[in-house]
This record gives C-alpha cells, sequence and structure tokens, in this order.
C-alpha cells in the first residue's frame, strides 16, 4: 500500500480531506484537557494536531508504521512521544492513555480486530476507544475516480473490500474487539476545487491506493482515467464533500478484551 512517501505527498492527497476531518473527529471523541491520548496511525497529523490544541503535546502519542510520518510528527511536535509502529503491536503498556484514536486508518491495518484489542490494552478501563474510515460506498473523497476506474476496467480494486468500509462494519469490529457501549455515527467535510487539474494533481502522487493503482497502469489508460473523471465535473470550480463512517467505545476491563 502506498503510504511509505514523502509527508508532503500525503498531505497534498489526503491533507486537504483529513484536517477537518481531525477537527470534528477530535470533537466526537470528546477528549478534553487533563487526559492522555494516543493518535494510532497518526499519518502526518491530521488528528495529532487537534489533540495536541486540546490537550498539549506532553499529553499526546502518535504512532505509524511509516518513518518519515513519523520523522514529520516529531519536527512539528517535539514534545509529543512519536514513535514508528503498527496498530497491532503499540509499543505502550496496559491502560496507559484515557483515550484512544484511529482516523482513516484502520481499513488499512493488516488485522483490524487485532489493532482495535491493542488500542483497548493501552486505553484505561472505561477510556474511549474511536475510528473513522472513509464511506467506500459513493460517498467518500474519491468516489468519483473509483466510479470512472470501475467504468474503464473490470479488475479494478476499489476499496469496498477494507475492513470497516461498509457503514455497518465498523462498530462490528469494535465489538469483536470486546469494546463495549458502540456507538456508530458519520462526520462529513466539503473541499472547495477551483479547477479539475487542482482535484486530480494530489491523485498522481503514488499516495495510497488511488496512487497504487494509477502507477500500475499505462499511461494511455491513466489518460483515459483522468478524462472520465474530468467528465464528471463542471468547468467551473466545485465542491467535493466526504463522509467519514465512525465507531466509538469504551475499553473494558482487561479480563474481557477481546471476549
Amino acid at each position: 500500500m502506498g503510504f511509505d512517501v514523502p509527508a508532503a505527498a500525503y498531505e497534498s492527497f489526503m491533507g486537504q480531506y483529513s484536517n477537518p476531518l481531525g477537527v470534528l473527529f477530535a470533537e466526537w471523541m470528546g477528549v478534553h484537557r487533563g487526559q492522555q491520548a494516543i493518535d494510532v496511525g497518526c499519518g502526518t497529523g491530521a488528528l495529532t494536531v487537534e489533540l495536541v490544541r486540546r490537550l498539549g503535546a506532553d499529553a499526546v502519542a502518535a504512532v505509524d508504521p511509516s518513518p518519515s510520518f513519523v520523522a514529520e510528527i516529531q519536527r512539528r511536535f517535539p514534545e509529543v512521544d512519536g514513535a514508528i509502529a503498527f496498530a497491532e503491536q503499540l509499543p505502550y503498556p496496559d491502560n496507559r492513555f484515557d483515550s484512544a484514536g484511529a482516523q482513516l486508518v484502520v481499513h488499512f491495518m493488516t488485522d483490524a480486530v487485532a489493532g482495535l484489542r491493542e488500542m483497548a490494552r493501552v486505553t484505561k478501563p472505561g477510556g474511549t476507544v474511536a475510528a473513522c474510515v472513509w464511506d467506500t460506498g459513493g460517498l467518500g473523497p474519491h468516489a468519483i475516480f473509483w466510479s470512472a476506474v470501475g467504468s474503464l476496467d473490470d479488475h479494478a480494486p476499489g476499496t469496498a473490500t477494507f475492513a470497516g468500509a461498509a457503514s455497518v462494519d465498523l462498530p462490528s469490529l469494535f465489538r469483536e474487539a470486546g469494546l463495549t457501549d458502540v456507538t456508530p455515527s458519520s462526520l462529513t467535510v466539503v473541499r472547495h476545487f477551483a479547477t479539475f487539474d487542482e482535484w486530480w494533481q494530489p491523485l498522481t502522487l503514488g499516495v495510497g491506493p488511488v496512487g497504487d493503482y494509477l502507477e500500475r497502469i499505462t499511461p494511455e489508460a491513466r489518460a483515459e482515467v483522468r478524462a472520465r473523471c474530468a467528465e464528471q465535473f463542471p468547468t467551473s470550480s466545485f465542491d467535493v464533500s466526504a463522509v467519514a463512517r465512525c465507531a466509538r467505545g469504551y475499553a473494558p476491563e482487561p479480563a474481557n478484551v477481546g471476549g
């Protein structure tokens, strides 16, 4: 998966959506001053920034398997406890945090249930564990791209098979991981684009499933995808709405995790 990329490439590709989502997601998580929180799969820091604003840098930890992303977090926030790690193996003791959040990462975990179980393990009993993923039923930020690809390539992977992608899956994963009182929700962000090229260019930076797909196909096929996408937009400026599906639950007593 194309996430071992420079932080600037990821920020251009996804930051335009994930940064405003981070504000909404942190609010929905309910974090507040005096708590300790961890951002699991922090990327370039869309959620980390908001956690720092609400809690203070010394109350926040941020982990990601991409060294470039962790380096960017540590450059921006030297007091944040940054670590290179996968969600399935968090380098923290039991009951370390009051809240754990995973923004736009559960569907990329090798084992989503194990990752959520780890988030519950490092969260104090009764503490909040929350996650969100982009909707892949036609309401995500790149829905038009994948629709165009699907109309041209019968074998395109799309994103519909990611864990937690459908609105009903994420709460189910939470319950399987042993979290209690699971609540689903959704959050919507809107991004304004002045031109089609402003929308298209970040897709070509090799980031995520979109970047992986464009790098695998021929230049001729890429030109076809671009033209098919352009047909879906007006020649003037336009807005793109993106819906994130969310789930929030509470860490159980340790003996019940995974039960």
